[in-house]
């Protein structure tokens, strides 16, 4: 998928109210703090920041699609944001950030990582201690939700308790997960259902 591309047209009416369901859940899950600085990892547009940040002293998001960054530096101008700090980094190849994160957030971002145990390991290492990793995704299907992008290389979704090893392996513990959403994606002529868990571990 050209991310670039699918930026100008990203915030569509689906994603936004969906957005406002997965913020929900991450801000119960993790008891959001005032004084919290937390990152969202894949963070797109933006969409589940700007639900967030205001619940916490300040987000740094990330993303690896200059044309998602451009649009979030966009919606901070017009909004007024002072507690958004966007950048263009690969986790995996960028070491400019320091351990100092309350939180780091993440929604249907994961499974476009081929290699998630290196990012999760990445992402680890920028947890303050006790610091929380929340994964938002898919749960695994047969393909058919990604199956019209002939170019995806990642996970058709996750499983959860293997994904829960991995995050062990890790270092991550108080691990636990669930499924909280559900809904419906047009493919061709049919309507294919899907799923979204949460997922929610602590650094040591």
């Amino acid at each position: 998928m050209d991310f670039n591309n699918q930026s100008l047209s990203w915030d569509n009416e689906k994603r936004v109210k969906r957005a406002k369901v997965i913020a929900a859940e991450i801000a119960a899950a993790v008891e959001l703090r005032a004084n919290f600085c937390a990152m969202e990892f894949g963070c797109g547009t933006g969409l589940i920041s700007f639900n967030l940040n205001n619940k916490v002293k300040e987000i740094t998001c990330i993303d690896t699609s200059q044309g998602m960054i451009d649009i979030v530096k966009t919606k901070i101008q017009k909004q007024q944001v002072i507690n958004i700090k966007p950048y263009l980094c690969n986790i995996n190849e960028d070491d400019q950030f320091k351990p100092e994160y309350d939180l780091i957030y993440t929604s249907m971002a994961l499974h476009h990582i081929v290699d998630i145990e290196t990012t999760l390991t990445n992402l680890y290492k920028l947890l303050k201690q006790e610091g929380y990793l929340c994964i938002v995704d898919l749960d695994e299907d047969d393909g058919t939700f990604h199956k019209l992008e002939e170019d995806f290389t990642g996970h058709h979704g996750f499983n959860q308790p293997e994904l829960q090893k991995v995050l062990e392996r890790i270092g991550y513990y108080e691990v636990e997960s669930h499924t909280f959403y559900h809904d419906v994606k047009p493919i061709d002529d049919s309507s294919v259902k899907y799923s979204l868990f949460i997922m929610v571990g602590r650094k040591r």
